[in-house]
């Protein structure tokens, strides 16, 4: 049987050729001020045009098993990001892509003349060399790292930290990374938050637990 073809047009955010869009990508499950905050320092820092959350139907390295529909989770981004300037989108059910390696490569077929920046967590940095072909990932795209509570040191010395060194800018010239050939990878210091979605989750599952326990307690 044959599978069904993807449409031949897929609609991406508002964009221009020369606009300086950050992409953070994850699971949001759930959105969280972290995620919020991280995407005004890249806004500010790196001068942004727009951030784009790109809502993934399920991260390769995290069990799928539970996750809430992507149509949900779009929807709690929205509510968390409120800004005019970060953008919620699926467009990687769109295309079809899981990997960053494969949304990337498409992205910067389809808008050539936009800048991407990849954005992520000083945590994510320390496990970078997990994904799929993240060397060429940084290749594709420059790197902007976030600095997150308890990972700053560990970061930048994990396998892919050492690697990405070489292309480090000093953070006094975060303005001129969006338009920096790829390689080029910062580390950005500023405030920062140990909200985190897996605590989340813990947390409700906790609370839930403790809901149920309570209602089934027998009056006295």
């Amino acid at each position: 049987m044959s599978q069904p073809s993807r449409p031949a047009f897929v609609r991406l955010p508002r964009c221009e050729a020369g606009n300086r869009i950050g992409l953070l990508g994850g699971t949001f499950n759930p959105a969280h001020a972290g995620h919020r905050l991280l995407s005004l320092i890249a806004l500010r820092r790196l001068r942004l045009d727009a951030v784009w959350w790109l809502v993934t139907p399920g991260n390769p390295l995290k069990r799928t098993d539970g996750l809430p529909p992507l149509a949900e989770r779009i929807a709690q981004a929205k509510g968390v990001a409120a800004h005019p300037r970060i953008v919620v989108t699926g467009v990687e059910a769109d295309i079809g892509k899981r990997y960053t390696c494969d949304t990337l490569a498409w992205l910067t077929r389809r808008a050539p003349n936009v800048r991407f920046v990849w954005l992520m967590g000083a945590d994510n940095l320390r496990q970078f060399d997990r994904w799929r072909r993240w060397r060429a990932i940084a290749r594709l795209a420059t790197i902007a790292v976030i600095d997150r509570p308890g990972s700053s040191f560990t970061a930048t010395r994990s396998r892919a930290g050492m690697w990405l060194s070489r292309w480090r800018l000093p953070e006094t010239e975060a303005p001129r990374l969006a338009t920096a050939k790829p390689p080029a990878f910062i580390f950005l210091h500023g405030p920062r938050s140990s909200l985190s979605s897996t605590a989340l989750r813990r947390a409700a599952i906790e609370n839930a637990g403790k809901s149920r326990h309570v209602a089934s307690a027998p009056r006295v």
